[in-house]
């Protein structure tokens, strides 16, 4: 708490205005203060990770066969960009990969083109150089232009072959 202490005056002297020194013990509101922030520590919620759900169809179950003429395939590749062709795996026809990023104008534009095929299936394939984050930005876009059926898939030796003629 607050004190006021008296110094008293010297004898002989003129009496002056007493100066009445002030000392102010904080250590009350230090204690409020560890108080409020442990209680506001331990009452607040911490951010929570979002998951995105991705329902993955039984290994024993019937497998799905996919025309080349109803297939999208897209391949990840370095630096956040996306590789694809319409159908299965063109084989060494390198002119039919086309390359586009995340962007809006990219492959969310290709995908609702795409989508206009009622029975087609987009199949994403991550190569080793790709990144996670571009592993979920495909699966977001997949959520945002509404694609129904798409699967992932792992990239084989003809699609590793056909993305290493086509280097940018």
């Amino acid at each position: 708490m607050a004190m006021l202490s008296n110094a008293p005056a010297a004898k002989g002297s003129k009496p002056r205005a007493h100066r009445k020194a002030f000392h102010l013990d904080v250590t009350p509101m230090v204690d409020l203060a560890f108080l409020l922030l442990t209680f506001f520590m331990l009452t607040t919620t911490f951010n929570k990770p979002t998951v995105l759900q991705v329902a993955m169809p039984d290994a024993k179950g019937p497998r799905t066969t996919v025309p080349p003429s109803g297939a999208l395939t897209l391949l990840l590749g370095k630096n956040h960009q996306v590789h694809y062709f319409v159908g299965l795996n063109p084989g060494a026809d390198a002119s039919r990969l086309h390359t586009t990023t995340f962007a809006a104008g990219g492959l969310r534009q290709v995908l609702l083109k795409f989508r206009q095929n009622p029975a087609g299936m987009v199949l994403i394939k991550p190569s080793n150089a790709a990144t996670y984050q571009s592993m979920v930005d495909a699966l977001d876009e997949m959520n945002i232009t509404g694609q129904q059926k798409y699967a992932l898939v792992d990239l084989d030796q003809a699609d590793q072959r056909l993305l290493a003629t086509h280097r940018l």
